[in-house]
């Protein structure tokens, strides 16, 4: 019995040490902003109710693809409808119209083990200044990830969203040119 006592202590002191360490927090990077003016239009998305978390979404197709999964040491800073809202506020230099994003799809997809991708859908409604729906656009955006694993999501994800804006400010530029 005292063997197992000793035993016991020496397992609890040196082999089972409890993994402490906090989810590392991510953005999408460091952003260089425009200069917003008050009286511009807005940037507002909106999101089904499960993307309204900031963890890190995957899913393996390949064996279970009905099956959402979460990073457990690395999260959002916030959801990621919020970042991608701060994003195009920040960065869009377009400010002619009212934007209203619906956000469907923000996960990192595994087709194998060691092969993933990232997956943005959304879609854009421009409204004009006497909020009248001017039109609406849908995005589908994917990248396959460097790495399979949470580092790949985080670069893929910022990749995507950076790409995302580029899109929507292009498209809502096209607007205001069929406007003139």
């Amino acid at each position: 019995m005292r063997y197992f006592l000793i035993a016991w202590l020496v397992f609890l002191g040196m082999g089972c040490s409890v993994n402490t360490r906090q989810p590392a927090l991510h953005d999408f990077g460091r952003v260089e902003s425009t200069p917003v003016h008050q009286d511009k239009a807005s940037v507002n998305v909106n999101a089904p109710t499960w993307l309204w978390d900031n963890r890190i979404r995957y899913r393996l197709l390949y064996s279970s693809p009905s099956q959402i999964r979460f990073y457990g040491l690395d999260r959002w800073i916030a959801s990621p409808p919020e970042l991608f809202e701060q994003l195009l506020a920040l960065k869009s230099a377009v400010r002619d119209y009212a934007l209203l994003i619906r956000l469907q799809d923000f996960e990192q997809q595994f087709d194998a083990p060691d092969r993933a991708r990232v997956v943005l859908r959304f879609s854009v409604e421009a409204y004009s200044d006497n909020n009248q729906k001017v039109d609406t656009q849908e995005f589908y955006l994917q990248q396959a990830t460097k790495t399979p694993d949470a580092a790949g999501a985080i670069n893929g994800f910022t990749d995507l969203a950076h790409e995302a804006n580029e899109k929507v400010v292009a498209w809502v530029k096209g607007l205001s040119d069929r406007q003139q």
